[in-house]
């Protein structure tokens, strides 16, 4: 009764409310078909303290990333996260707050999301960011939906070099607005079949840089032949602290840019939850999805903050509102704009360079065991060939107490990649860790 307070006299007043004869009658829309013919295959319920001692010995089979060394990258990415990032996110004027519809109520909270907002367009280089969106994929997703309303055409071009999930998430939620999706063949280096594929039906060109494999593109040549054919460039970023030591992409010309901004406050968290990451030029400000916080004074002229822009969104105008997405994540935004605060902007250059040192040293010790580095530029994250399929290299590595990476071929079954091998190092990797690596990889 815990769980389910309602009582059969309760049950039959509502189905006599609605006029149902039974609670079988709710369901005859559904085919029998699809129906069970009997209890799920779980165990039996059990008291609180079993299930605490079941659900321990479950999580006790996972493997924490800092339970020995780690290289997996790919998307999401193993960084230090200070202590006081967690102490701030869990005070209750943050940690209950929700939708800051009442600006009255919701200071704090607007005022966070106001300064997230400068630090995104900063790191970006562009002139407006949104409140952030779910994450990465979602943003890029949406990314393409409004280069779709801006040029008013109907085709998307996706690099070779854009993360698969990325590009999955983005054609299911293009097909339901009716685009094209046009995904070129995956590519180590993606930059001259992108300018080649871009035609006079193009709405916008998606480009990841550091792309999947790690590869850096300075991606001003695609801005040009893009803005030449009237296209808008977007710009995906994976690793948001790359941004302390390369280019933005609004120094490249970027129309949109998006990224996951996991790396900066947030923990690898089982893949989730993340936040996304987007900015835009001013231009394009009212076709932006997603919140938008602004500075304002009240009657007395004292600063303030609010919701702007937002006769957009989906709970004014319904069905034409720029996206579905009807609120941010606040929290996880929370937590990486505490630890850019900490970090500045001269952390996070250090930041940057140290990860782009420790990739260096990776990429060392990875040819010393006599693999192939297929990657000519990166940030801190390679791509390598191994001798044989590079699932099998990487759980004989973990025979070895080593996790070695992600294979390309669990991201993309279909590319014909199977010997390509994702390695990423950060500032929590050790020389040891590398050595480690270097040692299981040439045992595999």
């Amino acid at each position: 009764m815990r769980y389910l307070p309602l009582t059969a006299d309760d049950r039959a007043e509502m189905l006599g409310v609605i006029g149902a004869p039974d609670v079988d009658a709710l369901f005859v829309d559904v085919p029998e078909a699809a129906r069970l013919s009997g209890p799920v295959d779980l165990p039996a319920h059990a008291g609180e303290l079993e299930v605490e001692r079941e659900l321990a010995r479950l999580s006790a089979m996972n493997r924490a990333a800092g339970d020995g060394p780690f290289f997996c990258g790919a998307g999401a990415y193993r960084h230090h996260v200070p202590a006081t990032v967690d102490h701030v996110i869990q005070r209750s004027e943050f940690l209950t707050s929700y939708t800051p519809y009442q600006p009255e109520i919701a200071q704090g909270t607007l005022q966070v999301l106001f300064e997230f907002q400068t630090q995104v367009a900063a790191l970006t280089g562009m002139d407006v960011a949104n409140a952030s969106m779910y994450d990465g994929s979602t943003a890029c997703a949406e990314a393409v939906m409004m280069a779709q309303r801006v040029t008013r055409r109907e085709k998307a071009i996706l690099s070779g070099g854009l993360h698969p999930h990325y590009a999955a998430v983005t054609q299911t939620i293009a097909h339901a607005e009716g685009m094209e999706i046009e995904r070129l063949a995956a590519a180590i280096d993606a930059e001259a079949a992108v300018i080649d594929a871009i035609d006079e039906a193009t709405a916008c060109v998606v480009v990841q840089t550091p792309n999947v494999f790690g590869v850096v593109t300075d991606v001003t040549r695609i801005a040009e032949a893009a803005h030449a054919r009237g296209a808008l460039l977007i710009v995906v970023t994976t690793e948001a602290v790359s941004f302390g030591l390369l280019k933005s992409p609004g120094e490249m010309a970027a129309d949109i840019a998006v990224a996951e901004g996991q790396s900066i406050g947030n923990a690898l968290n089982y893949g989730g939850p993340y936040v996304g990451l987007f900015a835009c030029r001013e231009k394009l400000v009212r076709q932006m999805p997603g919140r938008l916080c602004g500075e304002t004074v009240d009657a007395e002229g004292r600063r303030g903050y609010v919701l702007t822009l937002s006769t957009r969104e989906q709970h004014i105008r319904r069905e034409k509102a720029t996206s579905n997405i009807c609120t941010n994540s606040g929290l996880c935004a929370l937590a990486f704009t505490i630890h850019m605060t900490l970090l500045g902007g001269t952390g996070l250059g250090q930041l940057a360079r140290l990860n782009h040192a420790k990739a260096r040293e990776l990429k060392t010790a990875v040819e010393g065991a006599g693999l192939e580095v297929l990657t000519p530029r990166f940030f801190n994250e390679i791509a390598v060939r191994t001798r044989g399929p590079a699932a099998a290299a990487v759980d004989a590595a973990l025979a070895h107490g080593v996790v070695a990476g992600v294979p390309y071929s669990r991201l993309d079954p279909h590319a014909g990649l199977d010997d390509v091998l994702l390695l990423c190092a950060t500032e929590t990797t050790t020389p040891e860790d590398i050595a480690a690596l270097a040692a299981a990889l040439k045992a595999a």
